[in-house]
């Protein structure tokens, strides 16, 4: 159901022969944006809508084509007995994420859960759905957009390719501002760190691995900050949280280095392969140009055309994420994109930024 590959053609919700029955728990901005769009690339048959706010749940439903609108999930789930459920919800008051209890109640009424990240605000909070997950036997599959932007699927093609010699190193550059230590013990205070940690952190897990140890520098004007890794694989690498930029300014950089080979993404939609290449003499090379058999390649959407690529819920990633999802649903697999492990991993890294000081180093696994 995936559309990342070079030739593979979109397949639209109604052309499927069996759609998952589903419900939503949650009718906000950024579900109306993105989430509930990407349902028309999916084989998602959405049955209900559920909200606090009653008057816009049922708004939601008639807009995407779900029969009923609930103000209480348990009532939802009760009566709809669905096969997988969509939660995209807030914050409580003290700072806890609300989709935490929402997934528990969906996995013990049988249900399949994607859920938007962040998955939790703890590490522990995840070994609890981990745990629930497994007692169920359903899927828990968080949105982690950027491991499935089309972009980054090719940069793991080419990592992951002999010729290029493994991740050695790398550089990820991510707009986002950290409060100072001192305040990164209140939830309230990190709730945009946690929000937004996981698209920089979801590339380098996928990319790198599980990250040893970690040790940042914290400016206190814009909160801007710089982190320099090692991961367990032996590579290492840093993270440039670019808070203070201008928001005219592209806001991603990613650079992989492998062993005379590199990838460099700019502005999540241009991907440049520096293939490995024969050395050239110092002082004796009189052309630029390298062979062409191994040239930089280089890739960048046309915007010209009414494709589908160019629509913000592909190139980002939310259709295949949603796609994925639905994959391991209909074919009974466990997740590894997106998955309740790789939730704990970036939960772990966050749980770093909360204890560690800058300029001291800690152990991302405690």
């Amino acid at each position: 159901m995936g559309t990342n590959g070079t030739n593979g053609n979109v397949v639209y919700q109604f052309e499927y022969e069996q759609r998952i029955r589903s419900a939503f728990i949650g009718a906000g901005g950024h579900s109306y944006r993105n989430i509930y769009p990407a349902f028309q690339y999916a084989p998602v048959d959405l049955r209900a809508v559920c909200d606090l706010d009653g008057e816009r749940a049922a708004t939601y439903a008639r807009m995407f084509g779900a029969g009923r609108a609930y103000t209480d999930h348990r009532e939802m789930l009760e009566r709809e007995r669905p096969t997988a459920v969509f939660v995209v919800t807030s914050y409580d008051p003290d700072g806890h994420l609300q989709a935490v209890d929402l997934a528990l109640d969906c996995l013990a009424a049988g249900a399949h859960v994607w859920m938007e990240k962040p998955t939790a605000t703890s590490s522990e909070e995840v070994a609890r759905l981990q745990e629930a997950a497994r007692d169920a036997g359903k899927v828990v599959v968080t949105g982690m957009k950027t491991m499935f932007a089309p972009a980054m699927t090719r940069v793991k093609e080419l990592v992951s390719a002999p010729e290029f010699g493994g991740p050695s190193s790398i550089s990820v550059r991510y707009p986002l501002s950290m409060p100072a230590f001192e305040r990164r013990g209140s939830l309230v205070e990190m709730n945009w760190f946690l929000d937004c940690i996981f698209h920089p952190a979801a590339v380098l897990l996928h990319l790198m691995g599980p990250l040893d140890r970690i040790s940042h520098e914290w400016e206190e004007r814009t909160g801007a900050s710089v982190t320099v890794m090692r991961f367990e694989s032996g590579a290492i690498g840093t993270l440039h949280l670019t808070a203070g930029e201008s928001p005219s300014s592209p806001s991603s950089r990613v650079e992989v280095i492998g062993d005379n080979a590199n990838i460099v993404v700019e502005n999540g939609n241009s991907v440049t392969y520096y293939r490995p290449t024969p050395p050239r003499a110092y002082g004796r090379t009189g052309s630029f140009l390298v062979p062409t058999e191994s040239a930089p390649l280089h890739w960048e959407p046309e915007y010209t055309y009414g494709q589908l690529y160019g629509k913000n819920i592909f190139y980002l990633g939310y259709v295949d994420e949603i796609g994925y999802f639905c994959d391991c649903v209909t074919n009974g697999t466990s997740p590894e994109l997106g998955s309740l492990d790789q939730a704990f991993h970036i939960l772990q890294l966050f749980e770093a930024y909360r204890r560690a000081e800058p300029g001291t180093w800690t152990t991302v696994k405690v």
